[in-house]
């Protein structure tokens, strides 16, 4: 690795220790003076040989120069006289940076260095505000919506007592809104905040809030770009602004996806480090209107059911997740319709590739590549010019799409453990009609390692768009292919929905997109690729050197 030029070399003591401490654009490095041959134990990120240090200029929080605590004026008392050039060190800056610790975690750890002349302690300070203020990555101004009501109602209390000192310390101008309604934060970005003032927006809050972040951003760069949002085959406008996720929800699954944790300090050192992460959206229609966005699952049947039930049980809190899903797995109830979908084609993978999506996925930046080119659209009508959607009719227990691994703490893996954040493609799952025993089987599957669509009953697509329509809204045509005697079949069906005291199973389900119910059944989708960019990174490997020392060089 070709070693970059020194910015500044001094020795300095940290803790009474006399370190030699070297900073490069890239890297600030510490290493003891007095070599110790035995490791010290504790290792801080970069961490290489016993006493030697180093970390990223990148991942810098922030310098401050320490006031001066050494007694500097006669107060009758002994002094202590210097034994060491250790001891003799009075001017102090300290130095705030990213530490990795478990599970992906993020915290901010700090180093103070002692100079013997306050000359050099601000050359030093001023130098490494210099290297942080040419990354223009970082965000400086940012506009802020606080959910008080999502999760345990700790929104505002996890930004106050966590979040906004991180951003103080990294002077980032912060205006906060904490919403009165729901929607108010996507109406505010839709129609009154001056955007041009900030670099990012952040949302503290569970994936709702989340979701009305984007649809306020979605929806006002559509409107400034004059992009008809009702029209499926418009080709929407990527916005500019990043966004920050602090989450504070019940299950915080696009943060979980997209950092790897759920910490709240973790996701704020991801924005002041100034990170982005592209990301695709699905945009729903039915017919000629558009119906909502969506980030992570669409899902028919048993989430949709799931969902429509624990609606009527908010008062319970998160638990009603947990009680109206034993509910609906006990019902066991299927649905008859069509799905059609147009696959994805080219070097995208396959949803049981297990090629997960992690920093710097091979598989998104190859798509990054096509999009830049034109590819991605024109491939899209292409395929749709020859005709090659796929149309599947049966019965199913659930029809999910998967934009992202929908990972979350009680399922590490997600609903599709192999789905990209950023290559323009949703995983469809279909969960044919099976027994309740072999449907447990697939669901306990999310929660281990073993292959979960592994089963003859489920079917998955790695797809760019695709089409839902429920058997009851089929049309004539479609119906007297599949059956005979359909007529009457199609009179019973209708009997059936009027009067629902027979004990017929339900005709239809309800459509659960991104935690919300929609109002249609029969909808279009279709996913665009990397429409917003999150400050994150995604979730990132974890990584070993045999001597780190070599690549953190200077």
């Amino acid at each position: 690795m070709e070693k970059q030029s020194r910015l500044l070399c001094s020795e300095l003591c940290v803790q009474s220790r006399l370190y030699e401490v070297t900073l490069n654009c890239a890297i600030l490095a510490w290493k003891d003076i007095q070599i110790a041959k035995k490791h010290t134990g504790r290792a801080i990120y970069g961490a290489v040989k016993a006493g030697s240090y180093c970390v990223p200029v990148c991942e810098i929080i922030a310098v401050q120069e320490k006031e001066d605590d050494s007694p500097c004026k006669n107060t009758g008392k002994w002094q202590k006289v210097p034994q060491s050039p250790a001891d003799s060190c009075q001017h102090a800056f300290t130095v705030f940076y990213v530490e990795r610790t478990r599970q992906h975690c993020w915290w901010c750890n700090n180093v103070t260095f002692h100079c013997s002349e306050h000359s050099l302690c601000l050359l030093w300070v001023q130098t490494i505000r210099e290297q942080l203020a040419l990354m223009t990555n970082r965000p400086k101004s940012l506009l802020v919506y606080i959910n008080p009501y999502g999760g345990k109602q700790r929104g505002k209390q996890i930004y106050d007592h966590k979040v906004a000192p991180i951003f103080s310390r990294a002077s980032i101008s912060t205006d906060v809104i904490v919403t009165e309604r729901a929607n108010h934060a996507r109406d505010h970005l839709k129609t009154e905040a001056d955007l041009k003032k900030y670099d990012g927006v952040v949302c503290v809050g569970g994936d709702g809030m989340f979701s009305e972040i984007m649809h306020g951003l979605v929806s006002r760069m559509q409107q400034e770009a004059g992009v008809d949002e009702n029209s499926i085959e418009e080709t929407l406008m990527p916005c500019g602004l990043r966004i920050g996720i602090i989450p504070a929800g019940s299950t915080d699954c696009v943060c979980f996806a997209t950092v790897g944790s759920n910490d709240p300090v973790t996701s704020a050192l991801h924005i002041v480090v100034g990170d982005s992460q592209p990301m695709d959206i699905c945009s729903v229609h039915n017919e000629d209107r558009f119906l909502r966005y969506s980030v992570s699952l669409l899902g028919y049947g048993f989430y949709g059911d799931v969902l429509t039930d624990s609606e009527r049980k908010r008062w319970m809190g998160p638990a009603r997740y947990d009680i109206s899903g034993v509910k609906t797995f006990l019902s066991h109830r299927y649905y008859e319709g069509t799905v059609s979908f147009l696959p994805a084609e080219g070097n995208l993978g396959t949803p049981r590739d297990k090629m997960q999506c992690r920093t710097g996925c091979s598989v998104c930046r190859q798509s990054s590549s096509d999009k830049l080119v034109g590819k991605n659209e024109d491939s899209v009508s292409d395929a749709e010019c020859q005709d090659t959607w796929t149309v599947i009719r049966g019965k199913f227990l659930a029809i999910n799409a998967a934009s992202m691994s929908c990972a979350c703490p009680r399922s590490p893996k997600g609903l599709s453990p192999s789905a990209h954040l950023a290559d323009g493609t949703t995983d469809l799952i279909l969960v044919r009609k099976c027994s309740r025993l072999d449907f447990l089987r697939h669901l306990l599957r999310h929660t281990n390692k073993d292959d979960q669509f592994d089963h003859s009953f489920v079917e998955v697509y790695r797809v760019k768009q695709f089409r839902f329509t429920p058997r009851y809204q089929e049309c004539d045509s479609e119906v007297d292919l599949r059956d005979s005697g359909a007529t009457g079949k199609r009179f019973l069906s209708q009997i059936c929905r009027e009067h629902r005291a027979c004990g017929c199973m339900p005709s239809q389900s309800n459509w659960n997109c991104d935690g919300e119910i929609l109002p249609h059944t029969a909808i279009q989708v279709r996913v665009h690729c990397q429409l917003i960019k999150l400050f994150a990174r995604g979730i990132e490997e974890q990584q070993v050197f045999e001597d780190p020392y070599t690549h953190c060089a200077i």
